[in-house]
């Protein structure tokens, strides 16, 4: 099945390439997030590079979720500082941006109007070019059918469609695959690496470790709302520094 090959990089040339400077390297300073008394992030320091594919991986509770909306600007942290290419998160870098959550937030149309409705928001694009998409994302014959009536690996699938149109230069995905079977995930990763080929930072939210090791560049493990460890893939699951990093790949209770 064809999974939305090079969306991304194919609606960027069909539109003109980008004269924006970079958003990439992101870098979070001392970055904190509270709420109800409770601190869920707490001084928290990244700088995620361009061209890699970033999981972020954590017990339950490790704040990971947060980290990404304080990232995509949909949370207000409580102190420290995001920067996108040195400059600060505003409205403008917010739409250089996607994100795709674990349970898809679909219009309540068809498949193909919540596609033709991103190509409108973006101001440019046709019908044809909504079959176009619906085609490399395995959905021309639900075209018609009401979006939240899909099966949710095609509600998935029509998510991360939408959300390439918008040609963005970082997608965020917070664990898009938590509740699907094993073909659907396969499609859906399958789609994010060719995503991540055609030149998008990918920030990606995940539990699963199998999931991880197939997926990431790198790895940003929390733990308690703190930054435990940032490293390569293969230095993170081969020679782990933290224990609460060693028990969690072991499998064991992270208390």
């Amino acid at each position: 099945m064809a999974m939305l090959e090079t969306l991304a990089l194919r609606t960027m040339n069909a539109s003109g390439t980008r004269n924006e400077e970079s958003l990439l390297p992101a870098v979070t300073r001392s970055l904190t997030y509270r709420t109800n008394g409770r601190t869920i992030l707490q001084n928290v320091s990244l700088r995620l590079a361009p061209l890699s594919l970033t999981v972020v991986m954590g017990p339950n509770g490790a704040g990971k979720s947060i980290l990404l909306r304080l990232l995509h600007g949909l949370l207000q942290p409580s102190g420290g500082e995001i920067r996108w290419g040195g400059k600060g998160l505003d409205p403008v870098i917010r739409k250089r941006q996607a994100m795709v959550f674990q349970r898809p937030v679909l219009l309540r149309r068809s498949v193909a109007d919540n596609i033709l409705f991103a190509l409108r928001l973006r101001g440019t694009g046709t019908s044809r070019d909504c079959d176009r998409i619906l085609a490399a994302a395995g959905l021309s014959a639900q075209a018609e059918q009401a979006a939240r009536s899909l099966s949710g690996g095609e509600q998935q699938r029509l998510a991360l469609a939408r959300a390439l149109v918008f040609q963005p230069e970082v997608l965020f995905l917070d664990e898009p695959t938590a509740n699907l079977d094993p073909a659907s995930t396969a499609a859906i990763e399958s789609a994010v690496l060719d995503v991540r080929r055609s030149g998008t930072k990918i920030i990606f939210v995940s539990h699963d470790l199998g999931q991880a090791q197939r997926l990431a560049d790198d790895v940003v493990f929390l733990h308690r709302g703190k930054l435990q460890e940032h490293s390569s893939a293969a230095v993170f699951f081969n020679t782990p520094e933290s224990d609460a990093a060693k028990s969690y790949l072991a499998g064991d209770l992270v208390l």
